[in-house]
């Protein structure tokens, strides 16, 4: 490279520029304040369910509710951490530690079992061995002295359909085998309704002790930012309204404080790019549409194979200048990219819950509207850039042969769509 080129100091130039931020990391999900505001009842309350552990006797297994961004796993894992301090600063009756998994990770029971015995010096292949001879490992591992191990199975949840009522049921119930040591439970939900899909013998096992955490309100998110502002940003680089309004965006999505945390983060980012001294209310904004347009795109990336086929079925009729998508004309292109892929075709009707999946989402949007005597149909409409959308979409290798494929230019019929 001729280190002459114009852009030889840009790293210089970018450095040297006034920061905005002090410690950035403070805004961070991973972050884990000195106080948790408007959660000290919540806080109490595990801990007054776990402590018993630290006098030898077994804690109940608790399970935690709440929706995403209200905090369940930054108070979970802070009484950890108190527990910890406790542990070492005076000996108790009995040995305790604690174990955090995160099961949209570790999401087989295999997984766990293999993690869980590695904590406790135990030498696992990570595939290879029986399930059975994994738990085996495990729970000679613990029992070798008397001491109480809490896990902390974050997103427990996502366990059921993937053998998880097995492992909870297991681990659940391990006390019976075991002679000195003594496991308890920890589980953090966003579904209310999680229980409900498990076992009844499971259910019986687990859920012996509840805390829901409610959404913070607009207020209580203020609070939450003003803490996270003194150690993240530099004296002053605040306008009045960037907290307020940070809030008042999360709050407007049920109390979500990592949403409220990455809007201040983005807004310091996107004013820091622009060499300002402050952020201001454009910052702000321009976040705002940031996030939104990042977790749209992430939403499509993960979305199932049968829905991005779906969606992008839906950008080659707006492509091609269809002024009313129907479902109907979803429905044959939707049938011609599947079994272009030598995929299984579904039936409408699931196609239609797959459409009403993408409109929940934001990705699209649809209307049911009368044809009068020939009855009824959806009509689609896309609410994301459909050439942005597109590029996402054959980022999947199985889509990307796609690129070259083109509809007819004849009308398609409306045979298929819903009556």
């Amino acid at each position: 490279m001729d280190l002459k080129s114009p852009f030889s100091s840009i790293f210089e130039a970018f450095l040297e520029r006034e920061p905005i931020f002090k410690n950035k990391e403070a805004l961070r999900h991973s972050y884990t304040p000195s106080e948790l505001p408007h959660r000290e009842a919540e806080l109490k309350q595990l801990v007054s369910i776990i402590a018993p552990a630290l006098k030898g006797v077994t804690p109940s297994n608790v399970l935690i509710y709440g929706k995403s961004g209200t905090g369940k796993t930054i108070v979970s894992r802070y009484v950890f951490e108190l527990l910890k301090e406790a542990v070492a600063k005076k000996n108790y009756l009995c040995e305790v530690q604690t174990i955090y998994l995160n099961c949209e990770v570790t999401d087989t029971k295999y997984r766990i079992l293999a993690t869980l015995a590695k904590e406790f010096g135990e030498n696992v292949p990570f595939t290879g061995w029986p399930t059975d001879k994994v738990y085996n490992a495990f729970r000679d591992a613990v029992d070798k002295k008397r001491q109480c191990i809490i896990i902390l199975l974050d997103e427990i949840d996502r366990l059921v359909g993937k053998g998880g009522d097995n492992i909870i049921y297991n681990l659940t119930r391990m006390n019976a085998e075991l002679k000195e040591a003594r496991v308890s439970i920890v589980g953090i939900s966003n579904d209310l309704k999680f229980t409900s899909y498990l076992d009844s013998r499971v259910q019986s096992s687990l859920g012996k002790e509840e805390i829901v955490f409610s959404p913070y309100n607009a207020k209580q998110l203020e609070d939450i930012l003003k803490q996270r502002a003194e150690v993240a940003f530099k004296p002053g680089v605040l306008d009045d309204v960037v907290i307020p309004l940070c809030a008042a965006l999360a709050a407007r999505e049920h109390g979500d404080a990592r949403r409220a945390l990455d809007l201040l983060r983005v807004s310091g980012e996107v004013a820091e790019r622009e060499n300002a001294e402050r952020i201001k209310e454009e910052h702000v904004r321009r976040a705002d549409e940031k996030i939104e347009a990042d977790n749209t795109v992430e939403a499509v990336r993960t979305l199932p194979a049968q829905s991005k086929i779906l969606l992008y079925s839906i950008i080659l009729l707006e492509e091609r200048g269809e002024k009313t998508i129907t479902t109907g004309e979803v429905y044959d292109t939707y049938k011609r990219l599947s079994k272009n892929l030598s995929l299984d075709v579904l039936t409408q009707r699931r196609v239609s819950d797959l459409l009403s999946e993408l409109d929940i989402l934001g990705i699209l949007n649809s209307s049911v509207v009368s044809k009068g005597r020939y009855g009824r149909t959806k009509e689609i409409k896309l609410e994301v850039p459909a050439a942005g959308m597109k590029h996402v979409l054959e980022e999947d290798p199985r889509l990307k042969v796609l690129s070259a494929f083109r509809l007819p230019q004849m009308q398609l019929t409306n045979a298929s769509t819903e009556r």
